[in-house]
């Protein structure tokens, strides 16, 4: 077997050289602060057999998906599934890929075309950033939910004459960002938008099944469906499960069918998987997961307090989602101080650079409807005396 060449032998050497050199971890068995699995949905046993249900009663036991939607893997759930995500978001329709990453690079590789302009937060999750490269649309960041420095862009872009009458404008946000755990004002971006007719994008991957009526999202808490040109939602969250749809227009669907390369060549999901799904929406928007999500939001505020008694909560990003990143700074010190409350069986993860800016490494805690108010208080008095032992 021939042997790794040089020049890539040294970025590893490199990564290892900083501490910041990635391996998959063994499942630790701990206290959950670090899944993102918020409504427990996927340990859930009620979707689990309700998911075996479905197929036993549509008399389905097909393992595999055998092809490509546009071949033969397009199993009949697909259509129920879409069918059942277009009309609980209120949209005209909804296109199911195999992975948030899938519908990302999927939608921002294909979509905005030469000439057109992308303007995206600074913090856009690494999917749609991988989507923008391989776009040819021109791309600007603007500074972290800073509606100013959207603004300016916009003027800038408009004054310079850099945009003609038939290219676009796509903003692109969160409305839960994943690593910091805050939202923008998506009601102000959606005016924005409306007044420059520009067309905004938005990933509600750490939303859905935390915010809105039965946990759908924070466009539907805002009423905003109207506003947005297209959504990400993601199911392997808070639905606990696998995959991603895209929800937007009609006409949107049929050129994503025709010209997203990563839903054109890959294999289709399992029946399992798309019966999952539907499970794990039944439970979500329904009394299991109205019930978990209000456990789930007093977790949170219950966290927020804990914070502040302990007089630690200026270290942590401002955050009322389910994301709380406590910043320590530096690969090395971060990683003692998750290693030192992993030993006492919490299971929080460092977040490292290049994941994350230097200097803004972290601990990021995911809050879970089924962590215990004793479980919150407990990792939280470890971080102080680990905060303290950072500091002398």
């Amino acid at each position: 077997m021939r042997n790794l060449p040089e020049k890539l032998q040294k970025k590893l050497i490199e990564r290892r050289r900083i501490n910041a050199l990635r391996s998959l971890p063994e499942v630790n068995g701990g206290t959950d602060f670090a899944s993102n699995d918020y409504l427990g949905i996927g340990h859930s046993r009620t979707v689990f057999d309700n998911a075996i249900r479905i197929l036993s009663e549509k008399e389905i036991s097909i393992n595999g998906a055998s092809g490509s939607r546009l071949l033969t893997g397009n199993s009949s759930l697909y259509n129920e599934v879409e069918e059942l995500i277009r009309k609980f978001h209120k949209v005209d329709s909804a296109l199911v890929f195999n992975s948030g990453y899938d519908a990302n690079i999927g939608l921002f590789s294909s979509v905005p075309q030469r000439d057109d302009i992308i303007l995206y937060d600074e913090y856009i999750h690494a999917s749609i950033r991988d989507g923008i490269a391989m776009s040819k649309a021109r791309n600007f960041k603007y500074r972290h939910n800073d509606l100013d420095d959207l603004l300016s862009r916009i003027k800038r872009v408009r004054q310079t004459g850099d945009i003609g009458t038939t290219e676009q404008i796509y903003i692109a946000t969160e409305s839960v960002f994943s690593m910091d755990g805050d939202a923008p004002d998506l009601k102000a971006m959606a005016s924005i938008c409306q007044e420059f007719n520009l067309n905004l994008i938005v990933d509600e991957a750490h939303a859905i099944g935390l915010f809105g009526k039965n946990g759908l999202g924070n466009v539907q808490e805002q009423d905003l469906e109207e506003n947005i040109f297209a959504r990400t939602i993601t199911f392997g969250k808070a639905l606990g499960c696998h995959g991603a749809a895209i929800l937007g227009g009609s006409d949107l669907k049929k050129y994503l069918i025709n010209y997203a390369r990563s839903f054109i060549y890959t294999t289709g999901m399992s029946p399992h998987n798309l019966a999952t799904i539907m499970a794990a929406y039944q439970f979500m928007t329904g009394s299991d997961g109205n019930r978990e999500r209000k456990i789930l939001h007093k977790n949170i505020e219950y966290f927020n307090h804990e914070k502040e008694r302990l007089g630690i909560s200026s270290f942590f990003i401002p955050s009322i989602s389910a994301i709380h990143s406590c910043i320590i700074g530096d690969n090395n010190q971060v990683i003692q101080v998750a290693e030192n409350i992993q030993k006492s069986t919490f299971d929080v993860r460092p977040i490292l650079s290049p994941t994350v800016q230097k200097g803004k490494e972290r601990l990021r805690f995911c809050l879970h409807s089924y962590n215990s108010k004793e479980d919150i208080t407990n990792v939280l008095q470890l971080l102080q005396i680990a905060i303290k032992k950072h500091e002398k």
